[in-house]
């Protein structure tokens, strides 16, 4: 973690004037290019919040101040805060200006743990990272990826670097889970913790008899329903999973649930998509309906992972000419996008001989997207087969259809009534299944998000190809 300052009012005043005789503003672009930050990153600044060392050094010295030391707030509360290295988030950011409203008041407030869920690249990581931005400067912050193949996942592995990490001294004789997880549950009640644990998924597991989404250690369920029970605390816990935690579905769960929520994360509403295209220059016909990039909107469902691949292709390979992008490539969006319409319009709803390519027309989308996505459906079919089937099977389905047609791929291949429940309810669980509403005949509607059926169209090929 890098070791973050602040400036007392004082130095304030004096690095103010030291600007005003530059003729800068105060988030001047000029100066964020010079001391390479960010125009945020100088508000908090202003605002006398904690910034990284390096990046208050550079904001004084490009201003025409050398003598940063004697600046800085020395006050001791603060010097223990210190700021996580963001991994995905950066100015490239828009939109869920709601959602992050709504999520920053509950940690303020009662929250103890907010779960972020929703399919890769879907942007529950960078939303975590968004958060962090707009809550500093009262928390210290930590981070842990649990997709790093190196890491221990156990409880008491965790817990222990957590508390040798701030400062604790932990003498063997308290290294077993009960010992370490009170001492962990006190330092969190006193300190205010703010701690992002990305990629739960990795933590959980589960069998046949008991379903899956549960701890592979049953200490971490301990520990948080623990957390949600204490009288005070003073910490919060952001966690980012493609799978829900199935304990927290749980009556012991449910009695605090005031105290933990669970955001579904989809993709980016029209207005955001423009945004996104629009703070990249690329503003080549975004208000008509129908132009190419709109339409790479539509088709992608607001995908911001893809959205940003795709931008990015066009900014580095065509030179920021969409024109040229879509005289390429935009004969696969055009072909995806007369399967959707056919689907909606003339109710065409089977869809077995398409071959969608969302995620593989390009060297980057293979890359980027597709291969997170076969991860996702690789440990679907390691741990459950039934899902995984009923995934492939029903990606001949362009859209929403009632859930018993999917189940019907099942039943005539002998599957109980419980087997085919257990499978959907699994696809729900890691959200590779959309609900679509109520029809008329008050059936339940399901479908797939495009990006994930054009992965498991490819893999339903294969399914026939091997029998």
């Amino acid at each position: 973690m890098a070791k973050t300052i602040r400036a007392t009012q004082i130095g304030l005043t004096y690095i103010d004037q030291a600007r005003r005789n530059k003729g800068w503003a105060k988030t001047e672009k000029a100066w964020c290019d010079l001391a390479l930050t960010s125009e945020s990153t100088l508000k908090r600044f202003w605002a006398g919040q904690p910034i990284q060392q390096e990046t208050f050094i550079s904001i004084c010295k490009e201003v025409g101040i050398d003598g940063w030391q004697e600046l800085i707030d020395t006050n001791p509360v603060l010097s223990v805060s210190s700021y996580i290295n963001f991994s995905v988030y950066d100015e490239g950011w828009v939109g869920r200006n709601v959602v992050i409203d709504d999520l920053s008041q509950k940690i303020n407030t009662f929250c103890r743990v907010i779960l972020l869920v929703g399919i890769t690249g879907i942007g529950k990581t960078a939303l975590a990272e968004k958060l962090f931005e707009k809550l500093r400067g009262r928390w210290i912050e930590d981070r842990e990826n649990f997709e790093s193949q190196e890491k221990n996942l156990d409880f008491v592995s965790v817990a222990f670097q957590w508390l040798q990490r701030w400062g604790e001294n932990i003498l063997p004789d308290q290294c077993q889970p009960k010992q370490l997880r009170q001492r962990l549950l006190k330092r969190l009640c006193e300190k205010n913790h703010l701690i992002l644990m990305d990629s739960l998924e990795c933590l959980l597991t589960g069998n046949v008899d008991e379903g899956w989404g549960s701890f592979t250690d049953p200490e971490w369920a301990t520990f948080f329903i623990q957390l949600l029970a204490e009288p005070n605390c003073s910490s919060c816990f952001i966690l980012t999973s493609q799978e829900l935690p199935t304990q927290f579905d749980k009556a012991e769960f449910d009695r605090y649930k005031n105290h933990w929520f669970c955001q579904i994360l989809k993709g980016l509403e029209i207005q955001d998509q423009i945004v996104l295209f629009r703070n990249v220059k690329l503003n080549y016909q975004l208000d008509i309906p129908d132009s190419p990039l709109r339409l790479i909107g539509q088709v992608y469902d607001g995908h911001p992972l893809a959205l940003r691949v795709i931008v990015g292709d066009i900014k580095q390979n065509y030179k920021g000419k969409v024109e040229a992008y879509w005289k390429e490539n935009g004969y696969y969006i055009e072909n995806v996008k007369k399967d959707l319409d056919a689907a909606r319009q003339l109710c065409a709803t089977d869809g077995y001989d398409d071959r969608w390519s969302l995620d593989s027309y390009t060297r980057t989308l293979r890359r980027r997207v597709k291969e997170r996505i076969e991860r996702t459906l690789d440990r679907l079919k390691c741990d459950l087969p039934d899902a995984y089937l009923l995934l492939c099977v029903s990606s001949i389905y362009r859209c929403e259809v009632q859930e018993s047609w999917w189940l019907t791929h099942l039943e005539y291949r002998g599957y109980s009534k419980q087997r085919q429940q257990d499978s959907i309810q699994a696809l729900r669980d890691r959200y590779l299944v959309e609900d679509g509403g109520i029809d008329d005949e008050d059936e339940r509607l399901v479908g797939q998000h495009n990006l994930i059926r054009s992965v498991a169209i490819s893999h339903r090929l294969n399914l026939s190809k091997s029998k």
